[in-house]
């Protein structure tokens, strides 16, 4: 009888080539879990780390929690997305060093819902706080692709859906995977300095993404 390899030996097994998993609802465990491997892996070694990323959505702070952790590494960390990057999930894509879509991923910018409960004196404070935070990634998005801040906000509040092929053009994503281009070969690492280490490149690339050209 053929054994199937578990999730956990999968993951051991891309974590040796230096590649983590983001899949499924980007929640606070996820987060906290990827972002340990990835600091890990800065910690390893000074080589490009790869994130694959496939979420249907996040939470605003989860997805703030992964964006300062890869923004705080000392090693390029290209992102590849496959199946669906969707809701504050898609900021994460600022954060990539390289941004690579799978032929069929789908794209939807869309606001994370929002819950809230407490006192009244504080549902004020606890809002502006929310609003702030998207705010900020808006912000993010927006510098990354190019665009200005008002029309990706505007498209996050429509529900804006892309395929890959439009992702590209709006600028989610720098390339497109080939059918028979290796995913791991993909893209050119630029290095950036954090905590006094070198760089191969005089641009800072780190808590202000750069333009992306077009």
């Amino acid at each position: 009888m053929t054994m199937e390899p578990s999730d956990s030996w999968l993951e051991e097994r891309l974590f040796d080539r230096r590649i983590v998993l983001c899949r499924g609802m980007l929640d606070d465990a996820l987060a906290g879990r990827v972002s340990a491997q990835l600091m890990a892996l800065d910690a390893l070694g000074d080589s490009t780390v790869e994130l694959q990323l496939d979420s249907h959505g996040a939470s605003l702070e989860a997805a703030w929690v992964l964006l300062d952790v890869i923004d705080l590494l000392g090693v390029p960390v290209n992102i590849v997305c496959a199946g669906r990057v969707e809701g504050a999930a898609v900021g994460v894509l600022s954060a990539g060093t390289r941004r690579t879509a799978l032929p069929h991923t789908r794209f939807r910018l869309t606001d994370p819902e929002l819950a809230i409960s407490g006192r009244a004196s504080e549902l004020r404070g606890l809002l502006d706080h929310h609003t702030a935070r998207l705010d900020r990634l808006h912000e993010r998005v927006a510098l990354s692709a190019g665009r200005p801040v008002n029309e990706v906000a505007a498209d996050f509040r429509t529900g804006q859906s892309l395929d890959a092929t439009e992702a590209l053009r709006y600028r989610l994503v720098d390339e497109i995977a080939g059918d028979k281009q290796p995913v791991r070969s993909i893209g050119n690492a630029r290095r950036h300095s954090v905590h006094g280490k070198m760089a191969e490149t005089s641009e800072p690339l780190g808590f202000r993404p750069r333009p992306r050209n077009p």
